[in-house]
């Protein structure tokens, strides 16, 4: 353990603050307590319950009533109303859902489709590793707190800035979105028949368009940017010769690859000549 420092002279000044940090703080941790004022990189007011609340509230009630064109969607690609409503209670990933459904919808195999789902819902556990250090749940909780880990929980609880915070914007959003998408699924499913064919309503672009608008604003480096255009520019281009579902699947060679060339990049053609020039001199010395 590192030596504490000691602290400063009194100057005297009755009520006088320290200049130092009351104590250690752990690496990306988010304070604690409804009267946290200070992160790591510096101060940051609390943020009021209710304000909280309330873009929790906005956020999961807008998504959730896109569960009414999962309903639809899924009605049209010839699933029953069990098992629509089987997959919006135990996958509970709109993205992954909607893919499934179109891709059967679109004469896939069942196999391929399935596969593209959960490639898709991939993303949710890496979503987790970040989620598990900010919420910091109790070991019980986890199990159930995993199942609401999707696109807006992780969006509006990183957006906290405290953990308690982070602990309520997690949990109002999780549990809105939840109910209200699911009831939503059912009201969709039951009424694909009085809305004749869902194709032309075009419902099916609900949810992929609701995750492009959650997914955007994270895109802030040249990297991330190249990648997802690189990722949409490959499904596009492979989604007329390939069948339903695997286009999907191989747009996720964009990461690797622009990663790669980037790296590349950044090197430079001259970094290759510079380490051997280094290692030569370092043999001649």
């Amino acid at each position: 353990m590192a030596e504490q420092t000691a602290p400063p002279e009194s100057t005297g000044a009755i009520g006088a603050i320290s200049a130092g940090p009351p104590g250690p703080t752990a690496p990306g941790a988010l304070p604690d307590g409804p009267d946290a004022r200070t992160q790591e990189a510096g101060t940051s007011p609390h943020k009021p319950d209710a304000a909280v609340v309330r873009d929790a509230l906005a956020v999961g009630i807008a998504v959730g009533l896109s569960g009414f064109a999962f309903g639809v969607t899924a009605a049209g690609s010839g699933l029953s109303l069990l098992q629509i409503c089987v997959l919006s209670l135990f996958v509970f990933t709109g993205a992954s859902q909607f893919a499934l459904v179109g891709a059967l919808a679109a004469g896939g195999n069942p196999y391929t489709a399935a596969a593209g789902a959960f490639f898709l819902g991939v993303r949710n556990a890496f979503y987790g590793l970040r989620l598990s250090q900010l919420l910091a749940l109790p070991r019980a909780a986890r199990p159930f707190a995993a199942h609401w880990v999707i696109d807006e929980t992780t969006a509006v609880t990183v957006a906290q800035p405290d953990r308690r915070s982070a602990r309520l914007g997690f949990t109002v959003t999780g549990l809105t979105l939840y109910v209200l998408w699911n009831l939503t699924t059912l009201a969709g499913a039951m009424g694909a028949e009085a809305l004749g064919d869902t194709e032309a309503w075009g419902l099916d672009a609900a949810s992929p368009a609701v995750f492009l608008a959650l997914l955007a604003p994270m895109l802030k480096s040249t990297t991330e940017r190249v990648t997802a255009g690189v990722a949409v520019l490959l499904a596009l281009t492979l989604l007329p010769v390939l069948p339903a579902g695997v286009p999907v699947l191989l747009s996720a060679l964009a990461a690797p690859v622009v990663l790669f060339l980037m790296g590349r990049r950044k090197r430079g053609p001259g970094t290759e000549t510079r380490e051997k020039t280094t290692e030569k001199g370092g043999r001649d010395s």
